[in-house]
């Protein structure tokens, strides 16, 4: 008899064509759903009878009173090597494999400016009054060479960020709480005294830091008025980051000028959420990750991780 595996929250119908399930055909009978499940009810009746479930990032967490109530389960793959959602512990205790596949940086870097640049030059305002014959020319650009760009977090993502803004001939800062002047010096930018001093002394504030008990509110109100009324805030990390509410706050005040925004404490965001309908937001629905490139890579080290976990010699494992 087949094992059963279900592809999970596959919104673009394109884990069946970004890798080769034939090779694992023979033993396994591969399905996915393109729709998001929220309700915990709603998983268990739909993964009750799976043997493996393939998760895309952090879209459907999966908590221990989930794995107690899917007693078939023996495989669980993420995409990344990263997944917080997930209650590591949970699956091993109840048996369950835990892989992950590789990911790309360079994706979330790509969406970070194209926040940035869209944001800076009223894209889809200008865009969208040439479409329906509005005004031409309605708005004025806010110029990146010679302001200050301040990073937080200066690892994978946060260096390439830094990087292209240097390009565009912007000054750059960075902070985080283990950030050493040696490590700034490395990749070409000014440590900031604080993260204070940071916030106070930036045009556009960007973040790429890993959501950790340390990070998690580092931004709330207190920050956010720290910040100047023309500079922009972007957010392609975690959400959990920054104080949501608070940020709402400064974006109907206006103690900054705008926000661009790919991740959300509730995904798929709310229809009545504000973030919807603030006029100086530009956000997209968490796309940092999703690029062609990076979703062959998901599912064809997906293919990789059941045929190992199926030879007895699970690779990429997280638990």
């Amino acid at each position: 008899m087949k094992l059963r595996c279900t592809i999970l929250d596959d919104y673009q119908q394109a884990a069946l064509t970004m890798a080769d399930w034939s090779t694992i055909s023979e033993s396994v009978e591969v399905r996915s759903i393109v729709r998001h499940v929220d309700r915990e009810e709603e998983l268990v009746s739909l993964l009750g009878d799976e043997d493996i479930v393939v998760i895309m990032r952090e879209r459907t967490p999966f908590p221990a009173s989930l794995f107690a109530r899917l007693p078939k389960l023996k495989l669980l793959i993420t995409s990344g090597m990263r997944n917080a959602s997930i209650d590591l512990a949970a699956a091993a205790s109840h048996g369950v494999v835990v892989c992950g596949t590789g990911s790309k940086s360079e994706p979330p870097v790509e969406l970070t400016w194209a926040l940035i640049l869209g944001l800076a030059r009223h894209i889809v305002q200008e865009n969208s009054a040439l479409r329906t014959n509005g005004p031409w020319q309605s708005t004025i650009g806010t110029d990146l060479h010679g302001k200050q760009l301040g990073v937080l977090g200066l690892g994978k993502i946060g260096s390439k960020v830094a990087r292209i803004g240097k390009a565009f001939g912007m000054e750059v800062a960075a902070w985080s709480q283990h950030l050493t002047r040696e490590q700034a010096d490395a990749a070409g930018v000014r440590l900031a005294a604080s993260k204070e001093e940071l916030l106070e002394s930036s045009d556009i504030v960007s973040i790429h830091l890993v959501l950790s008990d340390r990070t998690r509110g580092l931004l709330g109100r207190e920050e956010l008025r720290r910040m100047r009324p023309s500079a922009y805030l972007i957010n392609t990390s975690r959400a959990a980051i920054v104080d949501q509410q608070a940020l709402i706050e400064a974006l109907q005040n206006r103690w900054i000028a705008g926000a661009g925004i790919d991740v959300f404490d509730i995904e798929p965001l709310p229809e009545d959420s504000l973030f919807r309908k603030l006029p100086n937001v530009l956000a997209t629905p968490h796309l940092g990750y999703v690029s062609q490139g990076n979703y062959h890579t998901y599912f064809q080290e997906a293919v990789e991780d059941i045929q190992a976990f199926l030879s007895g010699s699970p690779i990429r494992k997280l638990n």
